[in-house]
């Protein structure tokens, strides 16, 4: 299966909870092996985005700090 072009998501500007509820209802509308790219700058995403993945059993490809917070790939399981 070749995956499909990731969709980028902005969500710089929001605070938590916002970057992890628009994530997830993001994904769920997602199919199977879709990736997204949330782009956030809330400090405790790099917390809690991860933890959100483990929850909902998503695979964080990628986290990579960037100059005004944090950008991460995540592939729906």
């Amino acid at each position: 299966m070749t995956p499909k072009a990731a969709k980028f998501y902005d969500l710089r500007g929001l605070k938590c909870p916002l970057p992890v509820l628009k994530s997830r209802k993001k994904l769920s509308a997602l199919n199977e092996g879709d990736e997204i790219v949330v782009e956030t700058s809330d400090p405790l995403a790099i917390i809690d985005i991860p933890h959100m993945c483990r929850e909902d059993g998503n695979i964080l490809l990628e986290a990579v700090a960037t100059d005004d917070g944090h950008r991460f790939r995540i592939r729906k399981s």
